[in-house]
């Protein structure tokens, strides 16, 4: 079970939208959720249009959902791995972790079938997953195989221990070629899945540096100096130059047919969190991303 109190809202907002807006989990989960009894607002079974209030208490009872996670013989890029941590190249389509009623084909499921062990702190639907990349962007994470593990590497992240190196295509031409984006980021308010450079977001800076440009397009390096939902992508798209193949952030017409934004994380760096090894990796871009940057070099010529 689980209890939520209404903070205090703006505008009158229905029931359905504010969980969908303030949990992982889709509208149609929630109304599915809610016609079984299994949402209760103030102690009472309610419409999902119910407005609600500052101040309100909402209950949710989540299906357990081991009996639904199985592990799945998916097709799995693993770079390194020992007894603590593994590092994944992540392909292009793929969810890391299960969610919203949907409990097959994720990197979990895939992990579950490959690694014999997996830390328990993410819980039920989420074992060994210290950090996350979205569906449609490429390359190297890294996994934890027991709890020490993971609660080692979550400080390192937390303390920016952790350095992430991600490639990416992008309209037009950042101008300088290297420089810091220092943009606060938040929710969008108009749309709650979605993130936004805000005043009242929070802290969020993005290095960059060129390395290639072109007529219209460059190819950058991004170095993530915080680490926010979105922020490479929110970050681009506030300095006018979303990322090729972003649906949600990038142009409405896109010259290039992708599955995804072309945004990759190319490199891991860190020191092993139990061993004190130093260890750096280093995964190339996917086919479709140099199909791309190839057609772009070929036109340069």
């Amino acid at each position: 079970m689980k209890n939520l109190i209404v903070a205090e809202t703006d505008n009158p907002i229905r029931l359905d939208i504010y969980l969908t807006s303030t949990t992982e989990y889709t509208r149609s989960f929630i109304t599915k959720l809610n016609s079984v009894g299994k949402i209760l607002l103030n102690g009472e079974k309610v419409k999902s249009g119910k407005i609600v209030s500052s101040g309100d208490v909402i209950e949710l009872e989540i299906p357990d959902p081991v009996s639904e996670i199985d592990p799945e013989d998916i097709p799995l890029d693993i770079i390194y791995e020992d007894d603590d941590l593994a590092v994944i190249n992540k392909a292009r389509g793929m969810v890391v972790h299960p969610a919203s009623g949907n409990y097959t084909g994720t990197l979990v499921n895939a992990l579950m079938y490959r690694l014999k062990n997996l830390s328990a702190i993410g819980g039920v639907i989420r074992p060994g997953i210290v950090h996350r990349l979205d569906k449609n962007t490429t390359g190297l994470m890294v996994v934890a195989k027991n709890d020490v593990a993971h609660l080692a590497l979550s400080k390192m992240i937390a303390a920016r221990e952790i350095k992430k190196t991600y490639h990416a295509i992008v309209e037009g031409v950042f101008f300088p070629e290297t420089g810091i984006i220092d943009a606060p980021i938040g929710r969008d308010k108009k749309d709650r899945k979605l993130m936004t450079v805000a005043f009242d977001g929070r802290e969020s800076r993005t290095g960059y540096r060129t390395l290639e440009t072109f007529e219209k397009n460059s190819y950058v390096e991004f170095d993530l100096i915080t680490g926010r939902t979105h922020q490479i992508r929110v970050h681009c798209k506030y300095k006018g130059h979303p990322i090729v193949g972003d649906e949600d952030y990038g142009f409405k017409k896109q010259r290039f047919k992708t599955q995804g934004q072309l945004l990759h994380s190319y490199s891991l760096k860190f020191i092993h969190p139990i061993t004190k090894k130093p260890l750096e990796f280093v995964a190339e871009e996917p086919e479709d991303f140099l199909t791309v940057l190839n057609t772009l070099r070929r036109e340069k010529l």
